[in-house]
């Protein structure tokens, strides 16, 4: 959609607004959908071509009127997820069709989903643990419990241990910076003979520093084989699973107990928007479950319906499957995978232009729309190199450490980026790169 038919479409869904306010009294004020209502009406799997947007407008009268915003809110939700979820192909046991025990909520952010696959997970051990010996109280439990990530991951693990009130243990990555199934495994057993309860593994695809993958081939059956829930987070990289040609960085999430996405960061959904899959949707809800009278309703109990208010922090909730929605629709599948490849394009074109230059070299593989690289020498220049760039503010450059490294990171992430865009800031860093180099000659 253009600017001017973004202009066009705004118009509409004013007048749109504006019309269903002055109509409202007209409306009834309560659905009178049965629970289950809405997943016949659409079809089971999302479009390979776009749809238009006409279409999508007679839909929304059509099929989520009569039921807003609850249930219409809620089914078009677990709808959504099952459609996505497709889209990675993922296995059936976290979707949500067929009444299976999985199923797919959109958090706010992979941070949530991250505590919320902790805490649900500590809940689910305490229970054990304590079935199996009553006489063990809750807090003799918790000061043993440890949860693990790879020394990659993003700081939100590091945070979820801390509101868990468990430890968290960084398992050392190995020169891909991936966590490997032996380094888990040594941690395991040091930590068992120490006394302590290994519960919960973290296990990172796409990390921020250098989009990294740990190893879920080796990491996952290790998880099984000790009864350890494993979460997934791989927030950025999640989307690029909708090709087939990268769905192999995924393969190994037949082991995870949990996995989370942001279709946020990469897949064209404004913020917030983050996926989560549970393959036990009870080991989720049960952690979380309250029900006063003010919120029990005639179908909780009938098995038909999912409450996602247990499957998150807060109560309350936004309607944000309506925008996936609509950008599945819009864009349909294939425009979602072009989309992504030409990111992917575009940042081999980049690491193309540094190993070209001799001054410079690549830090990390170039898998998808991140270019981890820096000025041959030491950390402080290309600290300087990094200042000189962002101080310009014509292009902005995010940087990390790898092992002992400074390293600055060129991501390829605007939805109207083109070749012309990273030839310009190409031609932008060399330019800065050679004041800094002739500064330290200086």
């Amino acid at each position: 959609m253009n600017s001017s038919e973004f202009r066009r479409r705004g118009k509409e869904m004013v007048d749109y607004v504006a019309n269903y306010l002055e109509g409202i009294e007209g409306r009834q004020v309560y659905p009178d959908v049965e629970p289950g209502y809405l997943r016949p009406l659409i079809p089971a799997a999302a479009p390979q071509e776009p749809d238009t947007f006409e279409d999508i407008i007679n839909d929304i009268e059509k099929i989520i009127m009569p039921g807003a915003a609850s249930p219409a809110c809620t089914e078009l939700e677990t709808v959504m997820m099952d459609w996505l979820g497709k889209m990675l192909e993922l296995p059936e046991a976290f979707l949500a069709v067929k009444a299976g025990e999985g199923g797919g909520v959109i958090q706010g952010s992979a941070s949530e989903a991250t505590l919320m696959a902790l805490l649900a997970a500590r809940t689910k051990v305490i229970h054990r643990l304590q079935a199996e010996s009553p006489e063990l109280t809750q807090a003799a439990i918790m000061e043993n419990l440890v949860a693990y990530s790879s020394d990659q991951a993003h700081s939100s693990v590091e945070r979820a241990g801390l509101i868990g009130g468990v430890k968290l243990k960084a398992i050392p990555s190995d020169g891909n910076f991936a966590m490997r199934g032996s380094a888990l495994q040594e941690a395991l057993e040091r930590d068992k003979a120490a006394g302590l309860i290994p519960f919960f593994v973290a296990a990172t695809l796409g990390t921020t520093t250098c989009c990294s993958f740990d190893n879920l081939l080796e990491v996952g059956p290790i998880c099984n084989k000790e009864d350890l829930w494993l979460h997934i987070d791989a927030a950025y990289a999640g989307s690029a699973f909708i090709c087939p040609e990268f769905r192999h960085l995924l393969n190994g999430v037949e082991f995870a107990d949990s996995f989370n996405f942001n279709p946020h960061k990469w897949l064209l959904v404004n913020f917030d928007c983050s996926a989560m899959w549970v393959k036990k949707r009870a080991d989720l809800a049960n952690a979380f479950r309250l029900d006063p009278t003010y919120l029990k309703h005639s179908h909780q109990d009938s098995g038909f319906i999912t409450d996602y208010r247990h499957w998150q922090i807060p109560l309350g909730r936004r309607f944000r499957s309506l925008k996936m929605w609509f950008v599945f629709r819009m864009y349909g599948v294939k425009g979602l995978q072009a989309y992504i490849r030409k990111h992917v394009q575009l940042s081999h074109e980049f690491e193309s232009l540094v190993r070209q230059d001799p001054r410079f070299e690549i830090c990390a593989e170039v898998t998808l729309g991140l270019v981890c690289f820096r000025l041959k020498g030491s950390n402080k220049v290309n600290e300087a190199l990094l200042q000189r760039i962002n101080n310009a503010k014509k292009i902005h450059l995010v940087p990390c450490h790898l092992r002992d490294k400074f390293v600055l990171r060129f991501a390829i992430c605007s939805r109207t980026v083109e070749s012309v865009h990273v030839q310009v800031a190409w031609e932008h860093i060399k330019e800065m790169a050679a004041d800094v180099l002739q500064a330290e000659r200086k």
